[in-house]
């Protein structure tokens, strides 16, 4: 049996929701300098309030104070309360620069020079 709502009553269903997943999340994106809460976050994509400024472009996603990823993205569609967005592109960020050879799994981490061959 499924029920039906009137409107308002679906809409303060869809507003308790939506501020109930913020409350929950620790994720935000930035965009301009501006930090908006993602209410969900799967593999293809994100969700922020309805009545959130629009984004399109570059964002950068943080947990917290962690920034995970650099995205580009746009908007998908809105529904319940929020809005979606799908990657067209995600690519987490690292801790130092890429490398652009191989490190082979034996390699040494670093030198010891002997101190008797070089003269002190």
């Amino acid at each position: 049996m499924e029920a039906i709502f009137s409107k308002e009553i679906q809409a303060g269903l869809d507003k308790a929701r939506v501020d109930s997943l913020k409350r929950a999340s620790r994720l935000r994106v930035a965009v301009d300098g501006d930090m908006q809460p993602v209410l969900r976050l799967w593999k293809s994509g994100f969700a922020v309030e309805e009545n959130a400024p629009t984004m399109r472009g570059l964002i950068d996603l943080y947990d917290g104070t962690v920034h995970l990823m650099q995205c580009l993205i746009i908007a998908s569609d809105d529904a319940a309360g929020e809005r979606r967005y799908e990657f067209k592109r995600a690519t987490a960020v690292a801790d130092r620069p890429p490398l652009d050879f191989e490190v082979a799994d034996h390699a040494p981490v670093g030198l010891i020079e002997d101190a008797r061959k070089s003269g002190k």
